[in-house]
């Protein structure tokens, strides 16, 4: 704990210092837990903690002020121990390696948190088999608000002593147990307690083996859980199967914001199944149906209740498979368009309409958009990206891998111009990008809010990074903190030194990864010695990436020296020294 403050109450009384276990009440407040930022707890100050926390049936009675003190300065041992600090009412013990014996101190103390709001715990292997000596004791922290067990290792037991603990803390908001295997098969032992009027806010359940069963189950719990905000459900390959039962639930849950269904085994069939779904969730912010390779072709005849989500802002559906269709119906759900319409070929969705009319933006208040690892949507998608010019919120376009043409990305350079929000722009792995990145040349200029830029092998030439340079060296993308240029191997020796030598007028830059593809190998250029220059004058900049340059003799003694400026630290992560 650190020294007592004195605070002065709006009469301009001075109030007596308090005690260490007040204090620790009065601790800096939590940090937001929650994705969306929409949810707020209130931080309560008891003017009397000794009084608050008179002894339950169960509890030992605490004699006196003096005792508490002791408790609490063991509170802070054991957290000082693990390297934590004391937060007001959160024990955040993620990730630190418990043992055995840590788990049995931290169960002493937990009589002494009655006012504990959140506790986490994940990460941590020797949880497992131990969880019941912590749900025993959870009556006396029945204030619970978030409980994060997340890759603990939990065994069967374990789960169901949970399910049987859960009753006691009816305030709980928020309920982790991702990376527990063994939560397939027993998701009814856990939530079983769950009624109608449960306050869960956020459930999150990746890659736990859930089965088909366990999704049935789910499906006729959600109508009960009607403050359910954030549902993920992510690598959990086999409830595909009972999509028909989640997706019937789903219509109860009219305040969830974010649905997360990545790499869940969807079919093409799938999507007419949340399509049923979409209109009922109007306030939904967030979608992932991402890395589900077999819902490619689902959208040509199912994407109409999409734009239903009116307050949709992010859509993630990268390494889906799009087909053409696909990429064909989106553009009708992201966009409308009021005039003529004329059929021309029933037979292929691409040719179906000819728009001569007015473009209405339906998700207009999108702002991320992942495409990528699409490959099948690289000569097809002229139409959708030519039209993202009317999504003006649009903060993220994810395109990498996507196998564009150059008449794809010829439409893309042209829309980008009036993405003026635009922050993350991600085109790696288009190779058309090579020698034709000054198409993107007004974009690079007038990008006022560009927060990364992502190239990586997109064979890129010389000339490419000499524009790149020049665009840097009249003060544009002066926001941009992450620039990624790795395997971008066709790029000489004097297009490195142009852009070293422009490189120090990204101030705000963070990360640079200029690494060379797993194949090749080569030794750095003069270049380097300005790169070395132009990070000096780089305040913020952590992280190089120059994966397989060889460094020679003289520019390792270089480097060296610079590492002993004991005021910066900065990871140069190179190929190693010749």
């Amino acid at each position: 704990m650190s020294q007592t403050r004195k605070k002065t109450s709006s009469e301009g009384e001075t109030k007596p210092q308090t005690s260490s276990v007040n204090k620790f009440l009065r601790g800096s407040k939590a940090e937001s837990r929650k994705e969306n930022n929409d949810l707020k707890t209130t931080d309560s100050q008891p003017s009397n903690w000794i009084q608050k926390t008179a002894p339950s049936e169960t509890a030992k009675p605490l004699s006196s002020e003096m005792e508490l003190r002791s408790s609490m300065e063991k509170y802070e041992q054991f957290l000082q121990k693990l390297g934590k600090k004391a937060v007001n009412k959160c024990l955040d013990l993620n990730n630190c390696g418990l043992t055995t014996a840590d788990m049995k101190e931290m169960v002493a103390l937990l009589p002494f948190l009655p006012d504990l709001e959140e506790l986490d715990i994940s990460w941590n292997d020797f949880v497992g088999g131990t969880l019941h000596s912590i749900t025993q004791q959870m009556h006396l922290v029945s204030k619970l608000k978030i409980l994060r067990l997340g890759s603990c290792r939990l065994t069967t037991d374990d789960v169901q002593a949970l399910g049987e603990a859960l009753e006691m803390i009816p305030e709980l908001e928020e309920l982790n147990l991702s990376w527990n295997s063994k939560v397939g098969g027993n998701l009814p032992l856990i939530l079983q307690k769950f009624q109608k009027g449960s306050k869960i806010q956020m459930l999150k359940l990746v890659d736990c083996t859930l089965t088909s069963e366990d999704g049935t189950f789910l499906g006729q719990l959600l109508p009960m859980l009607q403050s359910l905000e954030v549902l993920d459900l992510s690598i959990n390959r086999d409830i595909g199967g009972s999509l028909n039962s989640i997706a019937q639930g789903l219509k109860s849950t009219s305040n969830l914001k974010v649905l997360k269904l990545h790499s869940c085994g969807l079919s093409q069939k799938s999507v007419k199944i949340l399509d049923a779904a979409f209109r009922y969730l109007a306030e939904l912010r967030k979608l992932d149906l991402s890395c589900n390779k077999d819902l490619g072709g689902g959208f040509e005849d199912s994407s109409a209740q999409l734009v239903m989500l009116k307050h949709l802002q992010v859509l993630d559906l990268h390494q889906c498979s799009l087909t053409a269709d696909d990429v064909m119906s989106l553009t009708f759900a992201l966009l409308a368009w009021k005039g003529a319409w004329k059929q021309e070929s029933p037979s292929s969705m691409l040719g179906r309409w000819l728009v001569c009319a007015q473009v209405i933006p339906l998700l207009s208040n999108l702002q991320e958009l992942d495409l990528s690892a699409n490959k099948k949507m690289g000569n097809s998608s002229e139409n959708l990206l030519s039209r993202l010019r009317f999504l003006p919120a649009l903060k993220s376009l994810v395109i990498n891998n996507c196998a564009l043409e150059s008449e794809t990305f010829t439409a893309l350079a042209e829309t980008s111009v009036h993405l003026s929000a635009l922050e993350v722009f991600n085109l790696s792995w288009n190779k058309c990008v090579g020698g034709n990145l000054k198409l993107l040349l007004e974009t690079l200029k007038l990008s006022m809010s560009l927060r990364v830029l992502r190239l990586s092998s997109c064979s890129l030439v010389t000339e490419d990074v000499v524009l790149l340079a020049s665009v840097i060296q009249t003060g544009h993308l002066a926001k941009l903190r992450k620039l990624d240029l790795s395997y971008n191997d066709s790029i000489c020796d004097a297009g490195w030194t142009m852009f070293c030598q422009n490189v120090r007028f990204l101030k705000e830059l963070i990360e640079l990864d200029i690494s060379l593809r797993p194949s090749n190998f080569r030794d750095c250029g003069q270049w380097f010695r300005h790169l070395l220059c132009a990070v000096i004058k780089l305040p913020q900049i952590t992280e190089i990436g120059m994966k397989r340059w060889i460094l020679p003799a003289s520019q390792e003694e270089e480097l060296e020296c610079f590492d002993q400026d004991k005021k910066r630290s900065i990871h140069f992560d190179h190929g190693g020294f010749q």
